[in-house]
């Protein structure tokens, strides 16, 4: 059994007892969290599509830390001109553990 989430203006293929790295949710560290937009839920050879959600389905994750992904070193240069910007980034993150399914 799998699900296609939609978080973060992403997208998560998830299926039960997965762990997961998803754009920061505003949630306590060892809370559950349900995930409302979900675009389809395939159980063996049952299939269910939304369109663009599934009304009533739901995915149930158990928050397990926030975090900081790795800097990303941005650098940008004008040949000849003298320009040059070096700025870094680190994106928020979340780590959530997939429980449960619900369609």
């Amino acid at each position: 059994m799998y699900a296609v989430i939609e978080t973060g203006g992403k997208q998560y293929k998830v299926t039960p007892g997965e762990l997961l790295n998803i754009e920061k949710i505003d949630a306590q560290v060892g809370s559950e969290y349900e995930f409302d937009k979900v675009l389809l839920v395939a159980n063996g050879d049952d299939i269910q599509i939304g369109s663009p959600v599934i009304e009533g389905a739901k995915v149930t994750a158990e928050v397990i830390e926030h975090g900081k992904a790795k800097k990303v070193i941005v650098f940008k240069k004008k040949r000849r001109k003298g320009y040059k910007v070096k700025r870094g980034h680190r994106q928020h993150y979340t780590t959530v553990a997939i429980k449960a399914i619900a369609s």
